[in-house]
């Protein structure tokens, strides 16, 4: 009996070390945990508020004006439909961007991310976890999303910026670039947009946690030697940035 129940304590003790060496390592793994986010959180905000080119070099000639609007999640890149130098009704069919079969925009926004994500994700109120994780984690296919406007908006949400005939020439063509084709060298419209002056396209390029939508506006900005942070993933980070370097 009393042999009976010292093996018992014996086990109950080493349950007891079991159990404290046990909390001892899951304490230090969420130590571990709590730290690696935190550290990356901030290193990712550091890296987000330094710019690109510490020196923006004035430019002359800038007489055509692009615009960036941040919806909060996504940013879209505004560009005039037609200037001198580029026509935008040559390279779409305007009429069918959005249901409404206008053709008297006078100004598109361009805007690439996620296909799924894009689709259901219009606004913050929208956001989900599960779309959310697949965009980032899985192989996921890509969009590109055009809006036409009559005039420009003027929400606090856009700002302009002129540029410059090469530099607007190399962000167009930057865009253009983006886009999918059939086998006629047409675009490939796929769904209609969140509003009726709206439509989704095909896109190239496969979306990721490394290469987001605001990722790609920096790409492209910065074709039109365009200002941006050093870490573009998002859309905060763009506008924070976002100045004229003309003269």
């Amino acid at each position: 009996m009393w042999i009976t129940r010292q093996n018992s304590t014996n086990m109950d003790r080493k349950a007891k070390q079991n159990t404290g060496l046990l909390s001892k390592q899951l304490f230090k793994v969420a130590k571990f945990l709590t730290v690696t986010v935190i550290s990356s959180l901030t290193l990712l905000t550091i890296v987000a508020l330094i710019p690109r080119q510490i020196i923006n070099y004035p430019k002359s000639k800038c007489h055509i004006k692009i615009c960036v609007a941040n919806t909060g999640i996504h940013t879209n890149i505004i560009l005039p439909i037609k200037n001198n130098i580029l026509d935008w009704h040559n390279y779409l069919s305007i009429q069918s961007i959005g249901i409404d079969n206008s053709s008297d925009y006078e100004y598109l926004s361009f805007g690439w991310g996620d296909r799924d994500f894009y689709l259901s994700t219009p606004n913050l109120v929208d956001f989900r976890l599960t779309t959310t994780f697949k965009a980032l984690f899985l192989p996921t296919p890509s969009v590109m999303y055009i809006k036409g406007y009559q005039s420009l908006p003027t929400d606090n949400g856009v700002k302009c910026i002129k540029l410059n005939e090469q530099d607007y020439l190399r962000l167009a063509g930057f865009i253009q670039a983006a886009f999918e084709t059939d086998k006629n060298g047409e675009v490939i419209r796929i769904a209609n947009g969140h509003t009726e002056n709206a439509g989704f396209y095909k896109a190239i390029g496969s979306y990721s946690i490394l290469r987001n939508c605001n990722s790609w506006t920096g790409e492209a900005l910065r074709q039109a030697n365009i200002n941006t942070p050093i870490w573009d993933g998002l859309s905060v980070a763009i506008m924070f940035h976002l100045r004229n370097s003309c003269e």
